[in-house]
């Protein structure tokens, strides 16, 4: 009896724990479901969002309008939910403070700091071909952890098209060109007003940069869209790259860093796509093949010298079919040789040594009018193959890569062009004319010539990032308003359709193809018409402070994990960018939260998103602004130093 009650009970029991177990699987699919249907119900009507304030340290109150602008957004906390703690990881949210993070102003003396273009570095180096001017980047030692101060008195740049002709003084305080080429309407400076202007003057173009270019078009087609990319070598304050803005041709101005003229520093405060460099003994950072026009107006740059090494050297980055622009010496030495303070003789000589290299690279003389002559390159090699019999030199380069240019050593060797099959093509192919180059799948990939990427691949990242750009706007109030950004960075361009998508806004976007990215793609950005250089995001930007209103960074620190610290590079986001300027980084969740209090220790403002797609991806977006300020001025600094040392 006793036995058969023990089965009863042991039978209830059972019956009674499956059941329990039945509800609890049914409670459990309930709840999954409906976290699913709020999920999506979240995705479809606002957008998961993260806020916090910004460093407590904060010099001067900003002016800004708030960073976001959706409503309806709820707040999350990712801080510690999505890897397990680990002593020796990367830096979290909420080990920040912990950590002591902070990175302090740098000296007052540094606010024109280019990490790798130090005058007192260069000093190091080779005077030989000038190439202690070319970059020397710190050591891990010498590398500094501060933030980069704006000039006492910085003000907000104006606004395009009004920049093109007017500075603030306070933002690049130098007069030494308004003394230097006082005669010659490069700038001039106004104290009254604390203003630079820019009347678009140059030596060799006194009656202005745009009646100049007018002489120009008189011999090369500026306005059938078959030219759109240039570069200026040797810019001064790049107006001729200024007023082709106007005609809708993007030019790239470079020229080396000097120790007081900052000739490209107002380049980028008049909001002119420049770059710090030189032409020493390293390739200038571009791909082959990719500026329709190359100017050079009293560059100063020995063309003849050295067997033709930079003519060479523009060449490789000349299209086919582009055209190469001299003005000043030695071009009509014969009327202008006294006030060049030069010999007839050596300026002949260098004339004829301009002219015998041009003829060993195949290019043709189109004119040669008062002060300008202009050369045109062959759109194929087969006549210049041919030609090698006669010009020993330059011989073409044997297995080398044209687009590699990243420290690379410029050759004594014509870059030779893709092949062709008839006479009258267009090596590497002929591209569509502008604005129609923008959209059109660029040769380089309808060739295959690049792995893996093919005309589908490239038309579905057009359409993407028109609506990722779209997506931004919804966030960042200044990079949705019209005519608020005008210079705008892209960390990590790969076909450089961010650019792209922006077209029709009135900014224009440097696209930097990282030179550790498994395509290298920046030729292909120049055969849509748009305009880049290579990068190494362990290192400094060739350019000046507060270069750039507006950074995007597209998966950097993931390609970045395990090479260089993030904080370096964030450092270095910070330097060029402007006070009240905007940072979008997208990437893995892991590393945004991650970057968040780096950025934060900065002095911005951050918040984060979901992926334009919703919350199951695992990518994110972080934007951040920076916040405005200064150190005292110096009669401030002066002032209190003397109140202390009278205490």
């Amino acid at each position: 009896m006793v036995e058969t009650n023990r089965l009863r009970f042991s039978s209830s029991h059972v019956l009674r724990a499956k059941r329990l177990r039945l509800y609890l699987l049914t409670a459990a699919i309930a709840l999954f479901t409906a976290c699913y249907l709020l999920g999506f119900w979240r995705q479809t009507t606002g957008t998961i969002i993260i806020s916090t304030a910004a460093a407590s340290r904060q010099l001067q109150p900003s002016t800004c309008p708030p960073l976001l602008d959706r409503v309806n957004s709820t707040r999350l906390d990712f801080s510690s939910h999505h890897q397990a703690p680990d002593a020796d990881d990367d830096l979290s949210p909420s080990d920040a403070a912990a950590r002591g993070l902070y990175f302090p102003p740098c000296a007052a003396e540094l606010a024109e700091y280019t990490p790798c273009e130090d005058v007192k570095r260069s000093l190091r180096f080779d005077r030989d071909r000038l190439i202690y001017r070319e970059r020397h980047c710190p050591t891990p030692e010498e590398v500094m952890r501060c933030r980069i101060p704006a000039p006492s008195g910085y003000r907000i740049p104006f606004r395009w098209p009004e920049s093109r002709g007017v500075a603030w003084y306070a933002n690049v305080p130098h007069k030494e060109l308004t003394v230097e080429k006082k005669n010659q309407n490069w700038v001039h400076y106004d104290k009254n007003t604390g203003r630079l202007t820019f009347p678009g003057g140059g030596t060799m173009f006194p009656h202005g940069a745009d009646a100049y270019i007018d002489d120009i078009g008189k011999f090369i087609d500026l306005q059938g869209g078959s030219i759109r990319t240039a570069i200026d070598t040797g810019c001064g304050v790049a107006s001729w790259g200024a007023y082709l803005m106007s005609r809708d041709i993007l030019a790239m101005s470079f020229a080396p860093r000097d120790s007081h003229e900052a000739q490209v520093q107002f380049a980028l405060e008049r909001g002119v796509p420049s770059l710090i460099g030189i032409l020493a003994s390293i390739r200038l950072p571009y791909p082959s093949r990719a500026f329709d026009m190359a100017h050079c107006s009293r560059c100063l740059i020995p063309w003849g010298k050295y067997d033709g090494l930079y003519l060479i050297e523009v060449d490789r980055i000349l299209r086919p079919g582009g055209y190469w622009i001299l003005s000043g010496p030695p071009v009509n030495w014969e009327k202008h040789w006294k006030g060049w303070e030069r010999t007839e003789e050596d300026l002949q000589v260098e004339q004829s040594e301009i002219e015998a290299v041009a003829r060993s690279l195949c290019w043709k003389k189109l004119t040669q009018k008062d002060d300008l002559a202009i050369w045109q390159k062959s759109t194929n090699h087969v006549h210049c193959e041919k030609t090698r019999k006669v010009f020993m030199k330059p011989q073409f380069c044997q297995g080398q890569d044209p687009d590699r240019a990243w420290y690379t050593k410029m050759e004594n060797c014509l870059t030779p062009l893709p092949n062709v099959t008839d006479l009258r093509e267009v090596a590497g192919g002929e591209l569509a004319k502008w604005p129609e180059r923008l959209t059109s799948v660029p040769p380089r990939i309808s060739s295959g010539s690049l792995s893996g990427i093919t005309a589908k691949i490239f038309l579905e990242n057009t359409q993407i990032w028109k609506k990722r750009v779209e997506y931004y706007k919804s966030y960042d109030s200044q990079l949705a308003e019209r005519g608020r950004y005008w210079n705008l960075l892209d960390m990590n361009s790969y076909l450089g359709g961010f650019a792209a998508a922006l077209i029709d806004d009135p900014v224009w976007v440097m696209n930097a193809i990282p030179v550790e990215a498994q395509s290298n793609t920046l030729g292909v950005i120049y055969e849509r018409g748009l305009i880049g250089t290579y990068q190494n995001w362990c290192e400094a930007m060739s350019t000046y402070p507060r270069t750039y209103d507006f950074i995007h960074a597209d998966s950097v620190f993931s390609l970045y994990k395990h090479r260089c610290e993030m904080e370096d590079i964030v450092l270095e986001m910070d330097r060029i960018l402007r006070p009240e300027g905007s940072v979008i980084i997208r990437d893995d969740v892991d590393l945004i939260v991650k970057i968040r209090p780096i950025i934060e220790a900065m002095q911005y403002s951050t918040s984060i998103v979901d992926h334009e797609d919703g919350p199951k991806w695992r990518e994110k977006i972080l934007l951040a602004r920076k916040q405005y300020w200064t150190p005292p001025d110096p009669a401030s600094r002066k002032k209190q130093r003397g109140t202390q040392s009278s205490s």
